[in-house]
């Protein structure tokens, strides 16, 4: 999520690669949500009507076809967040993008797995919400309601923690701010 460096520019598609690499998207979108993240690849492709290799040329792996489908979903969260610097103070604009992103976590079953490496993948969204929660940690730790040595990975550590046991049925996502505030109470001042 740290990654300081602009996305890679996508060169211009040709007409039929851009409608593959739509096509692409929505189905894998559709599927992911009817069978969670770890859907057969192959499937998606057949719903794209595209072959597995135009998959694989758009998106070479898993992680990166998941970071597609959620830039737009990051790039808002990563918006919504700093719409809401002048009504929350450093701590409290933290804890909303944390649960924003644990919200996010559970769109699709086995996405908080996955986080981690999504987040890390280069896309708009995934620069987006990196450079926001970047921009939080160090927003609390300038005000003193957040230690100096939590890193934004331990952030990330503590979304895909409380992601994972909403996804597991442990606990439910009406628990998602109690977590939350557990976890950021534990890394205030002390």
């Amino acid at each position: 999520m740290t990654n300081k460096s602009p996305p890679p520019e996508e060169p211009s598609l040709r007409a039929d690669a851009a409608r593959n690499r739509e096509r692409i998207l929505a189905a894998a979108e559709e599927v992911f949500l009817e069978r969670g993240a770890n859907a057969s690849l192959d499937d998606i492709a057949k719903r794209a009507k595209v072959g597995i290799g135009t998959l694989y040329r758009r998106f070479p792996t898993r992680e990166a076809l998941l970071a597609a489908t959620n830039d737009e979903r990051l790039m808002a969260l990563a918006e919504a967040s700093r719409k809401r610097d002048d009504k929350l103070d450093p701590d409290a604009s933290v804890r909303a993008f944390v649960r924003d992103l644990v919200a996010h976590a559970s769109h699709y079953q086995g996405l908080a797995a996955a986080l981690g490496t999504v987040l890390k993948s280069g896309t708009a969204g995934c620069q987006a919400s990196g450079e926001e929660v970047q921009r939080l940690l160090v927003r609390a730790q300038e005000a003193g309601s957040i230690r100096r040595d939590v890193s934004v990975q331990d952030l990330v550590c503590v979304v895909t923690a409380i992601s994972l046991d909403i996804e597991q049925g442990n606990t439910t996502k009406s628990r998602i701010a109690h977590l939350t505030d557990l976890f950021l109470d534990g890394i205030g001042v002390r």
